[in-house]
Formats: structure tokens, C-alpha cells, sequence
């Protein structure tokens, strides 16, 4: 008779805790805050994940009976029919979850269940296997950007998310690439060209390493200037419809203002376009009372609608509702200078020059409340970067040096483990630190259970 423990060793348990990073991730990619969607798409990843783990055995049954016969089917402690019963009851669970968050959501995890059926019944053992299963890991991402935002143009959620889900995507291709030869061993280009894989994707999560989106997470915005609101604890523009914008110095005029010069010329007005409305700039005349480092073209969308009450010289518009905002000049905010969006700002942040081209919170002056701070943010990902590197990395260059079949499935299973610190360094990178952390805190229990159940 099946035990408890010989489910858990089919359906691979310890790998659970690699799933739900991808909807938490996915949802932060879009710029939306999770919510109860957000777990519906949980549950249906952790359901379907599972019918691969039992189809998987079911289809490599003889294969196993061979290469790995104290796996529970080929040593009789679960039957194949149960296996297989098991794979569709499992489908059938995600899928029905999906539905709940929605009919976008529903499509994905339809595409999804396809992907794992197809890779496990047919593309496992062929040259499109690992495209498959990266494929199938990139998909899971999706759905959590699709459940959590709906209501919102499922087009524009996917697009949002693409560029995480294929991070996502890469990490899991290459750690196919080297699950393919776990069971004989022999092969060193695999691992080699994994670990190449892992040095790029843990440079391009490190702040400062090419993939900085400079987000920043506000909470509930207010009515901005525009008439529109000014964000609804997002950071991509949900709510108000403008294009993020970064604080920098005018076109031409870096040096100049470094020196303490004024700020710019009227035909140095810039223009902010939002998805609500065309842009349009209004051209400004420079006050000798500019101040330098206080040039303002843009409100990060979101934490600082309707800006600077008592500012009135230095800011023409904000964008605010998907019209345009166009700074007018160059001119400081002064002591008045309020932000009425995210909360009202500290005294330091009407400061002359508290505001210096290249940073967009590193600021001490920058503390409106609910307001994510860069460096915060930065540190966070910089840790999980590093900890997804090492993670990964360190079996990869055993297998490479040694690819016997013991430290090729260890260096398999360090590149599954590695999935949380990754997941949770995607979070951090879009501004999510909430879901960050949460998704961190999953690795020591994978890590616990892993001792006990292989994740191979």
C-alpha cells in the first residue's frame, strides 16, 4: 500500500516551494500589489506543477525501471495507474483555479497545462524539451501577472511581465539542459554553459548591472493635478495612466548646472507623455532663482501627484491623469513645496538641491511616507542576486569539474533551489519588496525538506 511518504517522493514536495515566487514575481512585474487573485494563481501553478511531477514518472516509467528503480513506480509503491489518475485530477484542480481568477488567467494556465502535458508525453527526450520546459516555467509567471491583474488589458499585463517570465525562462532552460544527462553523468558542457548562464542572469539582477527598471512603490495616490488619480499602490501607472519619469537635469546643461548656473532654456522644456493622453510641452522662461539639482520632469508617476503648492514658479503641470506634465523652467521647489500625493513630504525635502540628477531616492530628503527607497531596495536585491549565484553556481562548477551522475543531479537540484533567491531578486528589482522577502523566506524550508525528499 502507498504511503504518504512515497506521494511525496513521486510528486517531488520539496520543489513546491519554487512555484509560488512565480506569481508573486509576476504580479510585481506589473506593477500591481498581490491580492486574492494573486493566491487563486498560487494554487493552480502548485496544482499543475504537480501533475507534472506525476505525469513525468508515469511516462519515464521504463526509463526509470532501468536507470532509478527505487523510484515509487518502477518499485511497485505506487501504481502507474494512479499515477496517471493522479497527473489529471491535478490538471483539472489548476485549471478550475484559474477560472476563478478570471478568463485571462484561465487561457495562460490552459497554455500551460498544454506545455507540461506535451514536454512530458513527447518533447521531454527530443532537442525542444528544455525550450519546452522553459517555456512551462515562464507561462507560471504569467498566470500570476494575469490573475492579479484582472480587470486591467490582459495584453498589457503580459506585456508588463514578458521580460521577467524570460529571466525566468533562461535559469530553467539551462538547468533542463543539465537534467538531461543527470542519470548517466559524462557530460561537462552542460553544467559549463549553465554556469555561464547563472554568472549573466546574477549580474543582470545586481543593481547596476543592466536590467534596472528604477521603480518606486507609493500608496494610495490621491487626485493628482491632472484630474487623474495618482496611483493606486502601483508602480507601472495603474490608476494614473502616466509613463514613468526620471528625475535628471535638462538636455545640454549637466556642467552648467553643477556649477550652480541656471537651469534650462524655454526650448529645453520636457515633455511627459502618459498612456491617457498625447504629450504636449509648454515652453518656459528661466528664472534667474533656479536652483540646480531641482529640475523636475517627472513625478515617478505615482508618489507625488499635484506637487509643490508654494512652488507655483518652478512647476507648470504634473502629469497626472495621461495628459502630459511639463516642468516650466528650471526653478527650485521652495520651502513651501508640499507633496500632496503619497502623504505630505518632511520639511528637508523642500530643500533646494535635495534632489540630485541620477538618483531617484537615495535621498535622505526623500522620505515621504509609504515612499520605497532605492538604496532599500538596491541592498535587498543585491543580496538575493548574490545568494541565487551562489546557490546555483556552486554545483554547476562541481558537475563541471566532475559530471558523475551524484553531482549532476546535486548541481539539478541547487539549479531548482536557486529558483527562490531568483524569483525573490526579480521582486525586489520591480519594487516589490514585500513580496521579495516573502518569497526568500520560503528557501530554508525547501532546503529542510529537500534532506528528506529528493527534488530530482
Amino acid at each position: 500500500m502507498s504511503t504518504a511518504r512515497d506521494w511525496a517522493e513521486l510528486l517531488r514536495v520539496p520543489a513546491l516551494f519554487t512555484v509560488p515566487g512565480d506569481a508573486l514575481a509576476g504580479a510585481a512585474a506589473t506593477g500591481l500589489r498581490p491580492n486574492p487573485r494573486t493566491l487563486l494563481a498560487m494554487a493552480a501553478s502548485l496544482s499543475l506543477y504537480e501533475a507534472g511531477m506525476a505525469l513525468n514518472d508515469w511516462a519515464d516509467r521504463a526509463d526509470d525501471a532501468v536507470e532509478r528503480p527505487h523510484r515509487p513506480l518502477p518499485s511497485g509503491r505506487i501504481a502507474p495507474a494512479a499515477a496517471l489518475g493522479a497527473a489529471a485530477a491535478f490538471t483539472a484542480g489548476g485549471l478550475a483555479l484559474a477560472s476563478r481568477a478570471g478568463w485571462p488567467a484561465l487561457a495562460v494556465a490552459s497554455a500551460l497545462a498544454g506545455t507540461v502535458w506535451a514536454y512530458d508525453l513527447g518533447l521531454k527526450h527530443t532537442p525542444a524539451g528544455p525550450a519546452a520546459m522553459a517555456a512551462a516555467r515562464g507561462l507560471d509567471l504569467l498566470l500570476g501577472a494575469t490573475a492579479t491583474g484582472k480587470g486591467h488589458p490582459a495584453g498589457n499585463q503580459l506585456r508588463a511581465a514578458m521580460p521577467t517570465a524570460l529571466v525566468l525562462s533562461a535559469h530553467t532552460l539551462a538547468v533542463t539542459a543539465v537534467s538531461r544527462r543527470e542519470a548517466q553523468g559524462g557530460s561537462t558542457a552542460a553544467p559549463l554553459a549553465a554556469l555561464a548562464a547563472t554568472a549573466a542572469l546574477a549580474r543582470l539582477l545586481t543593481p547596476g548591472g543592466g536590467g534596472e527598471r528604477g521603480v518606486s512603490r507609493s500608496g494610495h495616490g490621491g487626485h493628482g493635478g491632472g484630474g487623474g488619480h495618482g496611483g493606486h499602490g502601483s508602480r507601472s501607472g495603474h490608476g494614473g495612466r502616466g509613463r514613468d519619469l526620471a528625475l535628471q537635469l535638462p538636455a545640454g546643461r549637466r556642467a552648467a548646472a553643477t556649477r550652480g548656473l541656471p537651469g534650462s532654456t524655454a526650448e529645453q522644456a520636457t515633455h511627459g507623455a502618459g498612456r491617457g493622453g498625447a504629450g504636449a510641452a509648454r515652453h518656459a522662461t528661466p528664472r534667474a532663482d533656479s536652483t540646480p539639482g531641482a529640475w523636475l520632469t517627472g513625478t515617478r508617476n505615482e508618489g507625488l501627484p499635484g506637487l509643490a503648492a508654494g512652488a507655483a514658479r518652478a512647476v507648470n503641470a504634473v502629469n497626472a491623469g495621461g495628459a502630459a506634465g511639463v516642468v516650466n523652467g528650471a526653478g527650485a521647489v521652495n520651502g513651501a513645496g508640499r507633496a500632496n500625493g503619497a502623504g505630505r513630504a518632511s520639511a528637508a525635502y523642500a530643500v533646494p538641491g535635495a534632489w540630485r540628477p541620477g538618483t531617484r531616492a537615495t535621498s535622505a530628503a526623500y522620505a515621504a511616507p509609504g515612499v520605497w527607497r532605492t538604496g532599500t531596495r538596491a541592498a535587498v536585491q543585491a543580496a538575493l542576486a548574490a545568494g541565487y549565484a551562489v546557490t546555483a553556481a556552486r554545483p554547476l562548477f562541481h558537475a563541471a569539474l566532475n559530471p558523475s551522475p551524484q553531482l549532476t543531479q546535486r548541481a539539478v537540484g541547487g539549479g531548482i533551489r536557486a529558483m527562490i533567491p531568483l524569483q525573490a531578486a526579480l521582486s525586489a528589482r520591480a519594487g516589490a519588496l514585500g513580496s521579495a522577502l516573502a518569497t526568500a523566506a520560503l528557501a530554508p524550508a525547501a532546503r529542510r525538506f529537500g534532506r528528506k525528499v529528493s527534488v530530482t
